[in-house]
Protein backbone atom coordinates (compact mmCIF):
# COMPACT_ATOMS: atom_id res chain seq x y z
CA UNK A 1 0.00 0.00 0.00
CA UNK A 2 1.47 3.34 -1.06
CA UNK A 3 0.71 6.67 0.59
CA UNK A 4 -0.32 9.93 -1.03
CA UNK A 5 2.10 12.58 0.26
CA UNK A 6 0.34 15.93 -0.04
CA UNK A 7 1.94 18.53 2.26
CA UNK A 8 -0.49 20.87 4.04
CA UNK A 9 0.00 24.11 5.98
CA UNK A 10 0.28 22.32 9.36
CA UNK A 11 3.00 20.08 7.88
CA UNK A 12 5.01 23.14 6.84
CA UNK A 13 4.50 24.67 10.31
CA UNK A 14 5.73 21.48 11.97
CA UNK A 15 8.79 21.41 9.71
CA UNK A 16 9.56 25.04 10.57
CA UNK A 17 9.10 24.29 14.27
CA UNK A 18 11.58 21.40 14.02
CA UNK A 19 14.13 23.78 12.49
CA UNK A 20 13.59 26.18 15.42
CA UNK A 21 14.03 23.35 17.95
CA UNK A 22 17.22 22.19 16.23
CA UNK A 23 18.60 25.74 16.48
CA UNK A 24 17.66 26.07 20.16
CA UNK A 25 19.10 22.63 20.99
CA UNK A 26 22.47 23.61 19.48
CA UNK A 27 22.79 26.47 22.02
CA UNK A 28 22.74 24.71 25.39
CA UNK A 29 23.28 27.97 27.31
CA UNK A 30 20.38 29.74 25.58
CA UNK A 31 19.79 31.65 22.36
CA UNK A 32 18.04 34.91 21.40
CA UNK A 33 15.09 35.05 19.02
CA UNK A 34 17.29 36.96 16.53
CA UNK A 35 19.84 34.14 16.59
CA UNK A 36 17.06 31.56 16.18
CA UNK A 37 15.83 33.49 13.15
CA UNK A 38 19.27 33.47 11.57
CA UNK A 39 19.84 29.80 12.40
CA UNK A 40 16.45 28.63 11.12
CA UNK A 41 16.13 31.04 8.20
CA UNK A 42 12.71 32.23 9.43
CA UNK A 43 11.71 35.89 9.47
CA UNK A 44 10.22 37.45 12.66
CA UNK A 45 6.66 37.34 11.28
CA UNK A 46 6.91 33.56 10.92
CA UNK A 47 9.11 32.94 13.95
CA UNK A 48 7.11 34.79 16.61
CA UNK A 49 3.94 32.61 16.46
CA UNK A 50 6.07 29.45 16.25
CA UNK A 51 7.97 30.39 19.42
CA UNK A 52 4.65 31.18 21.12
CA UNK A 53 3.32 27.73 20.18
CA UNK A 54 6.54 25.98 21.25
CA UNK A 55 6.46 27.71 24.65
CA UNK A 56 2.78 26.87 25.15
CA UNK A 57 3.45 23.19 24.34
CA UNK A 58 6.51 23.05 26.63
CA UNK A 59 9.08 22.43 23.89
CA UNK A 60 11.05 25.60 24.68
CA UNK A 61 11.30 27.82 27.75
CA UNK A 62 12.39 31.42 28.10
CA UNK A 63 14.90 32.34 30.80
CA UNK A 64 14.72 35.47 32.96
CA UNK A 65 17.10 37.27 30.61
CA UNK A 66 14.99 36.43 27.54
CA UNK A 67 17.02 33.57 26.11
CA UNK A 68 15.35 30.44 24.73
CA UNK A 69 16.34 26.98 25.97
CA UNK A 70 14.89 23.53 25.33
CA UNK A 71 11.84 22.68 27.45
CA UNK A 72 10.73 19.73 29.53
CA UNK A 73 8.36 18.33 26.89
CA UNK A 74 11.20 18.10 24.37
CA UNK A 75 13.41 16.32 26.91
CA UNK A 76 10.66 13.77 27.69
CA UNK A 77 9.93 13.02 24.02
CA UNK A 78 13.61 12.89 23.16
CA UNK A 79 14.30 10.24 25.79
CA UNK A 80 14.21 6.58 24.76
CA UNK A 81 12.97 5.65 28.24
CA UNK A 82 9.22 6.15 28.62
CA UNK A 83 8.81 7.92 25.28
CA UNK A 84 5.51 6.19 24.46
CA UNK A 85 3.91 7.38 27.70
CA UNK A 86 5.39 10.86 27.27
CA UNK A 87 3.96 11.05 23.74
CA UNK A 88 0.47 10.05 24.90
CA UNK A 89 0.59 12.64 27.68
CA UNK A 90 1.83 15.37 25.33
CA UNK A 91 -0.83 14.57 22.74
CA UNK A 92 -3.53 14.51 25.45
CA UNK A 93 -2.40 17.93 26.65
CA UNK A 94 -2.68 19.24 23.08
CA UNK A 95 -6.09 17.59 22.53
CA UNK A 96 -7.49 19.01 25.78
CA UNK A 97 -6.42 22.50 24.72
CA UNK A 98 -7.84 22.01 21.21
CA UNK A 99 -11.17 20.78 22.64
CA UNK A 100 -11.49 24.00 24.63
CA UNK A 101 -10.35 26.31 21.82
CA UNK A 102 -12.61 24.86 19.09
CA UNK A 103 -15.50 24.04 21.45
CA UNK A 104 -15.86 20.45 20.25
CA UNK A 105 -14.79 16.92 21.07
CA UNK A 106 -11.50 16.18 19.26
CA UNK A 107 -9.86 12.92 18.20
CA UNK A 108 -6.61 11.49 16.87
CA UNK A 109 -7.03 8.53 14.56
CA UNK A 110 -4.50 6.29 12.80
CA UNK A 111 -4.68 3.76 9.99
CA UNK A 112 -3.00 0.70 11.53
CA UNK A 113 -2.67 -2.70 9.81
CA UNK A 114 -5.39 -1.80 7.33
CA UNK A 115 -7.90 -0.63 9.92
CA UNK A 116 -9.22 2.68 11.31
CA UNK A 117 -8.28 3.21 14.94
CA UNK A 118 -9.20 6.19 17.15
CA UNK A 119 -6.17 6.27 19.44
CA UNK A 120 -6.93 9.29 21.66
CA UNK A 121 -9.66 11.84 22.21
CA UNK A 122 -10.66 14.73 24.43
CA UNK A 123 -14.29 15.39 25.34
CA UNK A 124 -16.24 16.95 28.19
CA UNK A 125 -19.86 17.19 29.36
CA UNK A 126 -20.21 20.33 27.21
CA UNK A 127 -18.48 18.71 24.21
CA UNK A 128 -19.54 15.03 24.19
CA UNK A 129 -17.79 12.55 21.92
CA UNK A 130 -19.55 10.64 19.16
CA UNK A 131 -21.50 7.57 20.22
CA UNK A 132 -19.73 4.73 18.35
CA UNK A 133 -22.95 2.94 17.47
CA UNK A 134 -21.25 1.21 14.52
CA UNK A 135 -17.61 0.16 14.86
CA UNK A 136 -15.38 2.83 13.29
CA UNK A 137 -13.32 0.07 11.64
CA UNK A 138 -16.24 -0.94 9.40
CA UNK A 139 -17.67 2.54 8.79
CA UNK A 140 -14.76 4.47 7.25
CA UNK A 141 -16.94 5.24 4.22
CA UNK A 142 -19.32 7.24 6.43
CA UNK A 143 -17.06 9.05 8.90
CA UNK A 144 -14.89 12.14 8.48
CA UNK A 145 -12.08 10.22 10.24
CA UNK A 146 -12.35 7.26 7.87
CA UNK A 147 -12.55 9.36 4.73
CA UNK A 148 -9.59 11.51 5.80
CA UNK A 149 -7.49 8.37 6.36
CA UNK A 150 -8.60 6.87 3.04
CA UNK A 151 -7.64 10.05 1.13
CA UNK A 152 -4.06 9.47 2.30
CA UNK A 153 -3.90 5.99 0.72
CA UNK A 154 -3.31 5.38 -2.96
CA UNK A 155 -6.13 4.12 -5.20
CA UNK A 156 -5.23 0.46 -4.65
CA UNK A 157 -5.15 0.97 -0.87
CA UNK A 158 -8.60 2.55 -0.91
CA UNK A 159 -10.04 -0.23 -3.07
CA UNK A 160 -8.52 -2.85 -0.77
CA UNK A 161 -10.14 -1.24 2.28
CA UNK A 162 -13.57 -0.97 0.64
CA UNK A 163 -13.34 -4.58 -0.59
CA UNK A 164 -12.89 -5.73 3.02
CA UNK A 165 -15.65 -3.56 4.51
CA UNK A 166 -19.12 -3.43 2.98
CA UNK A 167 -20.43 0.13 2.57
CA UNK A 168 -23.55 -0.17 4.70
CA UNK A 169 -26.18 2.60 4.73
CA UNK A 170 -26.05 4.06 8.24
CA UNK A 171 -28.26 7.11 7.60
CA UNK A 172 -30.13 8.50 4.61
CA UNK A 173 -26.99 10.58 3.82
CA UNK A 174 -24.45 7.72 3.78
CA UNK A 175 -22.61 7.17 0.50
CA UNK A 176 -22.95 3.49 -0.40
CA UNK A 177 -21.51 3.56 -3.93
CA UNK A 178 -17.79 2.79 -4.03
CA UNK A 179 -17.56 4.59 -7.38
CA UNK A 180 -19.01 7.80 -5.92
CA UNK A 181 -16.89 7.59 -2.77
CA UNK A 182 -13.64 6.87 -4.65
CA UNK A 183 -14.32 9.82 -6.96
CA UNK A 184 -14.84 12.14 -3.99
CA UNK A 185 -11.74 10.88 -2.20
CA UNK A 186 -9.67 11.38 -5.35
CA UNK A 187 -10.80 15.00 -5.73
CA UNK A 188 -10.47 15.93 -2.03
CA UNK A 189 -7.93 18.79 -1.68
CA UNK A 190 -5.28 18.05 0.97
CA UNK A 191 -5.73 21.49 2.52
CA UNK A 192 -9.53 21.24 2.92
CA UNK A 193 -11.03 19.38 5.92
CA UNK A 194 -13.08 16.26 5.15
CA UNK A 195 -16.67 16.57 6.43
CA UNK A 196 -19.30 14.12 7.65
CA UNK A 197 -22.73 15.77 7.56
CA UNK A 198 -24.83 13.17 9.40
CA UNK A 199 -23.48 10.35 7.21
CA UNK A 200 -22.41 8.21 10.18
CA UNK A 201 -25.01 9.20 12.78
CA UNK A 202 -28.14 11.34 12.69
CA UNK A 203 -27.62 14.31 14.97
CA UNK A 204 -23.83 14.56 14.59
CA UNK A 205 -21.53 16.41 12.17
CA UNK A 206 -17.76 15.92 11.99
CA UNK A 207 -14.62 17.19 10.27
CA UNK A 208 -11.11 15.75 9.93
CA UNK A 209 -7.71 16.94 8.69
CA UNK A 210 -4.67 14.77 7.79
CA UNK A 211 -1.68 14.48 10.14
CA UNK A 212 0.54 12.09 8.20
CA UNK A 213 3.93 11.73 9.90
CA UNK A 214 6.50 9.78 7.89
CA UNK A 215 4.95 6.51 6.72
CA UNK A 216 2.15 6.63 9.32
CA UNK A 217 -1.34 7.70 8.17
CA UNK A 218 -3.32 9.71 10.70
CA UNK A 219 -5.86 12.47 11.13
CA UNK A 220 -7.13 14.98 13.65
CA UNK A 221 -10.92 15.27 13.89
CA UNK A 222 -13.76 17.00 15.72
CA UNK A 223 -17.44 16.31 16.22
CA UNK A 224 -20.40 18.59 17.00
CA UNK A 225 -24.10 18.05 17.69
CA UNK A 226 -26.09 18.91 14.57
CA UNK A 227 -27.60 21.97 16.29
CA UNK A 228 -24.06 23.42 16.17
CA UNK A 229 -23.57 22.55 12.49
CA UNK A 230 -23.29 26.25 11.64
CA UNK A 231 -19.97 26.25 13.54
CA UNK A 232 -18.51 23.21 11.74
CA UNK A 233 -16.54 24.86 8.94
CA UNK A 234 -15.07 27.55 11.17
CA UNK A 235 -14.15 24.96 13.81
CA UNK A 236 -12.65 22.69 11.13
CA UNK A 237 -10.50 25.54 9.78
CA UNK A 238 -9.28 26.27 13.32
CA UNK A 239 -8.53 22.57 13.83
CA UNK A 240 -6.52 22.56 10.59
CA UNK A 241 -4.54 25.63 11.67
CA UNK A 242 -3.91 24.02 15.07
CA UNK A 243 -2.70 20.63 13.80
CA UNK A 244 1.01 21.58 13.86
CA UNK A 245 1.59 20.74 17.58
CA UNK A 246 0.19 17.22 17.01
CA UNK A 247 2.41 16.69 13.99
CA UNK A 248 5.37 18.03 15.91
CA UNK A 249 4.84 15.58 18.80
CA UNK A 250 4.73 12.68 16.33
CA UNK A 251 7.81 13.89 14.45
CA UNK A 252 10.15 14.39 17.43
Amino acid sequence: MALQHRPTAPHHSAQDALRVLETVARHTSGVTDAEIGRGSGLDPERLTPLLRMLRREGYVEQTADGLYVTGEALARLGSAHGREQALREQLQHTLDRLRDSVGAAVYISRYVDGEVSVTQYADSPATPRVNEWVDFRVSAHATAVGKSLLTQLDHAGRRDHLARHRMARLTSRTITSDRVLLSRLESQPATVPVLDLQEYAVGTVCAAVPITAGSAVGCLALSLPVEHAHRLRRAADELNRSAAPVLLSLAI
